[in-house]
């Protein structure tokens, strides 16, 4: 841990706010042409999800963290907490659902991710930028209908429902953008 000023903050950096957790999910560095300079911050709190919005003077203390990433397997989900063994130690550990629902779309059972932890406190779960999964329910596409840009949903293995172009059958493997949770395209094994 460490003081910096608020001023070097960079988004992805890791920082306690009121001895909570944040990740810095935004930045903006403000120099008006009278008074002092601030930084505008979009944080997200790593507990429970909620993002915080703040301003801190330039000159502010911030407390900066540590973390680590530990890799790890994923085990599974009860719906409260995903279940997790670091790949080297062996040791199980569970991380919160709330705030994080959404990674579960692209988490598969068996699978190593990235977990970033502050002492034994597990914090968040780093996710590739885009994920394949496999279309595991998909409407029949309407015979004749080759309307350009025609689309229908799919559910992947995951649970995740994405709208797909009309030609994406069951069993297809498709790639998808972890941030927008979009298709991308179809990956031929």
């Amino acid at each position: 841990m460490g003081q910096i000023k608020a001023g070097g903050i960079e988004k992805g950096m890791f920082m306690l706010e009121k001895e909570v957790p944040y990740l810095v999910v935004d930045r903006e560095f403000v120099n008006p042409g009278k008074g002092s300079s601030f930084c505008r911050m979009k944080l997200k709190n790593l507990r429970n999800g909620s993002v915080l919005k703040i301003t801190h003077k330039a000159q502010d203390g911030i407390e900066e963290i540590d973390v680590e990433d530990v890799d790890s397997q994923f085990l599974y989900t009860d719906g409260e907490s995903y279940h997790f063994m670091n790949s080297e130690t062996f040791d199980q550990y569970e991380i919160p659902v709330q705030g994080m629902e959404d990674k579960g779309y692209f988490m598969k059972e068996g699978d190593s991710y990235r977990v970033v932890r502050w002492g034994e406190e597990a914090l968040d779960i780093k996710l590739p930028p885009k994920m394949d999964l496999i279309v595991t329910e998909a409407e029949e596409g309407v015979k004749g209908d080759t309307v350009t840009g025609a689309s229908k949903y799919v559910t992947v293995e995951t649970g995740l429902t994405v709208k797909v172009p009309i030609f994406i059958k069951k069993g297809e493997k498709i790639r998808i953008s972890v941030e927008t949770k979009e298709y991308q395209e179809r990956i031929n094994n």
